[in-house]
């Protein structure tokens, strides 16, 4: 059977460019709207119905509903709103981006940055760069056509964006108080593997801006309760790299890392001792046979039927869990997670081209640590030093 094709979306900014521009027309031109099209930066046109559509005779406010395709997007279906007013000749109004005679701000639930390293300037709301052009341009094309040079203030606040943002990286980027109004061509593409990479791109970026030259790398939200509950680490040192292990390691070199501590359940880490980089199922389960073969070479004072046995059991399991329990009954569990966190350790640091130093820890959640590289503990202290020095810092200035 063909696979169903995926429905593309419009992004946030768009959404925003839409509003902003019906909004335009509503107060400068004097017009009833009901939809409005704008053409998106990859060529797309984008038409979309309005809601919640006011005017005085200063100010218009109108509002569209983002629609996100078939991609999982938390922001489907939000409400994205757009102002546009008349303001003073003197006096610029605060915390705006600026065009001629246009400015621009974000109202409720639009995220305000307040760390250095993304595409917005500290203190300034989250409206990025490509956004930012198609509402001034929206804006100002209306503004031409209808013969106005006085001062226009736009303003876009989404009443959900606060809310919607915690199910969001705005918190580990340090955009405070909601979303951000993101994209690049106007497109949302469902569920792109670039766009999660681009995720993980930025987020080193960041730490990487902030002077970090040490990094956490785990895959998912497993790894990062581990952290947490037993090495008593937050993730505020570190990034989830979901399966793209191998990239996530190339971006931290890049970005000037020289130290990687990368914690995560054997289930997944285990592909990376067989060399595997990109750790989702689409691209093969080696699992038990990677198992096998980091404890096979600990096997040999055993009778050759107890070491067939063992692998035929450890071939046969259904979880790498299963196949923990058969190498631990046979007294090599220790050696054989020894010989996976070494493997691991000599992958991710040829990876990033020796640039880094790697350190390994993998375990599961009955067990607990299964194996770590001589170096972890030296590497989990430095950061628990550091990031206690971190939260004294965030006390001093609460103070």
């Amino acid at each position: 059977m063909e696979e169903k094709k995926l429905r593309s979306g419009f992004t946030t900014g768009t959404c925003a460019a839409c509003a902003a521009k019906a909004a335009a027309v509503m107060l400068l031109q004097r017009e009833e709207v009901e939809c409005v099209q704008v053409m998106t930066p990859g060529g797309t046109r984008a038409e979309l119905l309005l809601h919640d559509a006011e005017r005085t005779e200063h100010s218009a406010v109108c509002a569209v509903r983002k629609d996100a395709g078939d991609d999982p997007d938390v922001t489907d279906q939000a409400l994205i709103y757009a102002s546009v007013e008349y303001i003073k000749d003197s006096g610029d109004p605060d915390m705006c981006y600026r065009n001629n005679h246009i400015f621009l701000t974000g109202g409720p639930g639009v995220g305000i940055v307040t760390k250095p390293g993304l595409a917005c300037p500290v203190g300034l709301h989250a409206i990025n760069p490509v956004p930012r052009k198609m509402i001034f341009e929206e804006v100002e094309a209306v503004a031409r056509s209808a013969g106005c040079e006085g001062r226009l203030l736009v303003r876009i606040w989404i009443p959900e964006g606060e809310r919607l943002a915690l199910s969001t990286f705005n918190p580990k980027l340090g955009i405070e108080g909601g979303i951000s109004v993101l994209g690049t061509s106007g497109i949302v593409e469902p569920m792109s593997e670039a766009a999660l990479r681009a995720t993980i791109q930025l987020e080193l970026h960041m730490k990487a801006v902030a002077g970090q030259r040490e990094v956490i790398l785990t895959p998912g939200n497993y790894g990062e309760n581990f952290l947490k509950e037993t090495l008593n680490l937050s993730l505020a040192q570190g990034v989830q790299c979901s399966n793209f292990v191998q990239d996530s390691v190339i971006m931290a070199a890049d970005e000037g890392m020289n130290g990687l501590l990368f914690v995560g359940h054997v289930g997944k880490l285990i592909k990376v001792a067989g060399g595997v980089g990109n750790t989702h199922s689409k691209y093969g389960d080696r699992r038990m046979e990677i198992m096998w073969d980091c404890a096979r070479i600990h096997c040999e004072e055993m009778a050759e039927s107890d070491r067939n046995r063992l692998k035929d059991q450890v071939l046969a399991s259904n979880t790498t869990e299963e196949a923990v329990i058969w190498l631990e009954k046979a007294g090599v569990l220790k050696p054989a997670m020894m010989t996976a966190v070494e493997r691991m350790k000599q992958y991710v640091e040829e990876w990033s081209g020796r640039a880094v130093c790697a350190e390994v820890v993998t375990f599961t959640n009955g067990y607990g640590i299964l194996g770590m590289t001589c170096g972890a503990e030296n590497m989990i202290e430095a950061f628990r030093i550091r990031e206690e020095a971190n939260e004294m810092q965030k006390e001093q200035k609460r103070e």
